[in-house]
């Protein structure tokens, strides 16, 4: 009986130690006073992106929920916050707005910490038309290239390939800069593939 009873004492023992073990090991340590990961998401539009009219940006002002919100810039440039009214966003990087918003709530703030991420890209547009599937605008990605483009678009039926360009507009002039799409998808003449900018309208007959 003696045997017995220390089996189950030891056996306790264990059992009481194990749930200990774990009950104080599976604890996360607190990271009390580090910044949300919500704040430090960056913009899909990348660091060097600028901003336009038309543009949705999140605006994260970290600890102040009155301060943060999601709102589109308006054709004049500019974005309006409580405290700051109106603030120019147009022809800056989301950086350089958080930057910005930054310095001006700090008359409002002891420490503030802006966060700018670029939700949707609208200013930043091409357009299609001609004998494809999807005409009209597309949005336009970084480093998107010709080739890229007209792979979204799609090809109906009836497209003539061999002539297709981009028009663009630069210092006020209309360019017309042909395309080789057949050469394009061989990899050959890739001096073609340009890299689309805001505005390019590709054609294809």
């Amino acid at each position: 009986m003696k045997t017995t009873a220390l089996t189950i004492a030891l056996l306790l023992g264990l059992v009481t130690g194990s749930a200990w073990a774990q009950s104080n090991g599976a604890k996360p340590k607190d990271k009390a006073g580090s910044v949300p990961e919500a704040s430090r998401t960056t913009s899909a539009a990348g660091p060097t992106y600028v901003i336009g009219a038309d543009d949705t940006l999140h605006i994260d002002v970290w600890k102040e929920p009155d301060l943060t919100a999601t709102l589109p810039v308006r054709p004049d440039g500019m974005i309006s916050l409580p405290l700051l009214n109106d603030v120019q966003a147009a022809g800056l990087t989301p950086m350089q707005l958080a930057a910005s918003i930054t310095e001006k709530l700090k008359k409002y703030l002891a420490d503030p910490r802006v966060t700018v991420v670029v939700t949707q890209m609208n200013s930043q547009r091409i357009y299609v038309t001609g004998e494809v599937l999807h005409t009209g605008a597309m949005p336009l990605l970084p480093n998107m290239t010709v080739l890229q483009a007209l792979a979204s678009a799609g090809f109906s039926q009836f497209a003539n390939t061999k002539g297709i360009y981009v028009l663009r507009v630069e210092n006020g002039r209309q360019q017309k800069i042909p395309v080789n799409y057949k050469q394009l998808v061989k990899g050959e003449a890739m001096g073609q593939n340009i890299l689309m900018k805001p505005g390019d309208t590709i054609v294809i007959p």
